[in-house]
């Protein structure tokens, strides 16, 4: 029986040596995607850094949770091929933007006007994705003469009273631990389906029906969550946010407003894309029968959407 054992613990312990490399490699390579690819200023409320991608009229790229100018890039690069210049910063709390005490999408907003200001741009079209939606909305409400235009992707909503974070205690763990992130996304059957649903509020089946390239990008956005621990900050910010309910004066837009989401959203963005778009006095919803929060299978109707979206309009 012992050197049964023992043979079963030297197994054990070639495997957890694999498991750990493997993890470290791909932990370390996920920072490597990101050094050298942004900057950072400061703002008089902490550090903000952002990236720059294209020439041409300036697009404010605003990410979602869990995400970063990485996300932001991975979401709306495609815009610069369309002679867009893109300015995507972090958010306060994701990747190397700092974590203000007092932070609220308010500040985050007057944060990106400070942005501008550092770059010469007088005016923007704002482009913001799920829990971005909060900080764009905000920073057409509080600096209407810079924001010319106001997309909103999935434009995230409050969580309903008495609950907390989606997807349940799976969730708690991964926005806490790189390396259960990273497990989740390496051992599918430990979460078979889940993560897709769990993480980016769209059903697995939508994903496995979709073409190659839809089914890259999903899997690009679980990839780009790592590493968890330098967007921890903000997505507890986000999920308070989530939870405040606090109401946002809305009808005070006077930009255009275009909002795209899809029923299926397993966050229920449809009703929140809908509200938004009847509140403000220049809106139009576009709801997708199907695609998840992701929009899977929907990839290029959004960019001509929003491509068409974004045109300058004469003054």
């Amino acid at each position: 029986m012992l050197p049964i054992l023992i043979v079963i613990l030297a197994l054990l312990l070639v495997a957890i040596a694999r498991i750990a490399a493997a993890f470290a490699r791909d932990l370390n390579a996920a920072r490597a995607r990101l050094d050298g690819r942004s900057e950072t200023m400061e703002t008089s409320f902490g550090t903000l850094e952002y990236a720059l991608m294209g020439e041409g009229e300036a697009v404010l790229g605003v990410h979602g949770a869990g995400g970063g100018f990485d996300q932001g890039l991975d979401l709306t690069g495609a815009l610069a091929e369309r002679g867009h210049r893109l300015i995507v910063p972090s958010r306060f709390g994701y990747l190397r933007s700092s974590l203000p005490h007092d932070l609220t999408t308010a500040i985050q907003a007057d944060a990106y006007a400070q942005l501008l200001d550092r770059l010469g741009i007088e005016e923007v079209a704002v482009v913001g994705i799920s829990a971005g939606a909060w900080s764009s909305m905000q920073f057409a409400i509080r600096h209407p003469k810079r924001c010319r235009a106001l997309a909103l992707l999935v434009p995230a909503d409050y969580l309903p009273a008495g609950t907390s974070i989606r997807g349940g205690a799976v969730v708690r763990a991964m926005i806490h631990s790189d390396f259960i992130a990273w497990a989740a996304l390496r051992l599918p059957p430990v979460l078979p389906g889940g993560m897709t649903q769990r993480m980016l509020g769209t059903d697995a089946a939508i994903v496995r029906a979709a073409g190659p390239s839809e089914r890259a990008r999903v899997r690009q956005t679980l990839e780009h969550l790592l590493p968890v621990s330098s967007r921890f900050g903000g997505m507890r910010f986000d999920l308070e946010t989530a939870a405040a309910n606090a109401p946002y004066p809305i009808e005070q837009i006077a930009c255009p407003v275009l909002t795209v989401s899809a029923e299926d959203d397993g966050f229920g963005t449809a009703s929140r894309a809908r509200y938004i778009a009847a509140r403000v006095p220049e809106g139009r919803a576009i709801v997708f029968p199907t695609g998840g929060h992701a929009l899977v299978g929907h990839g290029a109707d959004v960019l001509r959407e929003i491509g068409s979206f974004l045109e300058p309009r004469p003054k």
